[in-house]
């Protein structure tokens, strides 16, 4: 591990601050995923801005949204009430994602945040386009079981690794930003970025800025939404493939209002905007849920070892939609 200096910041702007001006500074959370880079010298900061003494609130609003601080932790924000009642989806997603000790230690901002975990951006001897450009991608040849079916580029394939964040992306939440050229408010679904050319790139912050809070909307479907994750074993792995959905359906059987997005699919979380279409005024049965998935996943590429993933999505997305038409009745 290199060396690097530590400095703990009690608000935003003191944070910005230590960071302006240095781009190998980093923010740094729970750590869950730093630390871990950190000790395969991916990334080698030579300051950490400790962050967790930021705001963590979890505060409902007066519109009937919900304001959550970057610092609230993963734990924190599964187990709140309020969440749990309003934004289910959001919860079960957070639990599926991780052991009770690093929900313990993850933030929000950083969970947001995290790289992923393919193994060859891991593994310093291979080729990463992410890690370093231009150096080429041996997870298209190599072992790629886990990697993106959607959006995917001849420079990477990797997928984005957080459960919170599929959930997230189903709830149009928005991203409270604060650096060196102020605040700003970005949608989470465009705060991450497809990889293209540029891989390494991954999203659209601007130098040293900082995630500070997430908005959620008043989204009264939501209160019926849930999260499956399809994963190799049954606890403490990374999707194969995700699915956050809340269903609306009205008293003659049609599709009033739906929101769904994937995971484990892409480099960014994945809304699902061709199956939404496919499925508003349709009638809520199973032949219209695989007619939205097929539409979801017709753009879909597989790889040798992760094709199997086409199917397994589509799969999922009419097995979730069918449990809350269940709810529904």
């Amino acid at each position: 591990m290199n060396l690097f200096t530590y400095e703990r910041a009690s608000d935003a702007s003191g944070a910005i601050d230590l960071a302006r001006g240095n781009a190998a500074a980093r923010y740094l959370g729970g750590g869950t995923n730093l630390v871990d880079l950190m000790r395969e010298t991916v990334e080698r900061p030579d300051m950490l801005v400790d962050v967790t003494g930021l705001p963590g609130g979890i505060e409902p609003r007066a519109d009937g949204g919900l304001l959550i601080g970057a610092a609230a932790t993963n734990t924190a924000l599964a187990a709140d009430p309020h969440v749990r009642t309003h934004y289910p989806l959001l919860a079960r997603s957070i639990l599926a994602g991780a052991s009770a000790q690093i929900r313990n230690m993850a933030t929000v901002g950083g969970n947001i945040l995290q790289r992923t975990r393919c193994r060859y951006f891991y593994d310093t001897a291979a080729a990463c386009n992410k890690r370093q450009p231009g150096s080429g991608c041996d997870a298209r040849d190599g072992f790629n079981r886990y990697h993106a079916i959607l959006g995917a580029s001849p420079s990477c394939v990797a997928t984005h690794p957080s459960d919170m964040c599929v959930a997230l992306a189903a709830l149009d939440a928005m991203v409270q930003l604060d650096g060196p050229g102020g605040a700003r408010r970005l949608p989470l679904l465009d705060l991450h970025r497809l990889p293209g050319d540029r891989p390494d790139v991954e999203t659209e912050l601007k130098p040293g800025e900082l995630i500070t809070a997430v908005e959620i909307p008043p989204l009264p479907i939501a209160r019926r939404s849930t999260y499956r994750k399809v994963r190799d074993r049954a606890s403490y792995a990374f999707a194969l493939v995700s699915v956050a959905a809340a269903l609306d359906v009205d008293d003659g059987g049609m599709v009033r209002e739906v929101r769904l997005a994937l995971g484990g699919v892409a480099h960014k979380p994945w809304r699902a905007s061709a199956a939404e279409a496919a499925l508003k005024g349709r009638p809520a049965t199973a032949e219209s849920f695989r007619a939205a998935a097929e539409a979801e996943l017709a753009a879909a590429a597989g790889l040798r070892d992760n094709a199997f993933k086409i199917e397994l999505a589509k799969r999922t997305i009419v097995a979730v939609l069918t449990d809350l038409k269940g709810e529904d009745a």
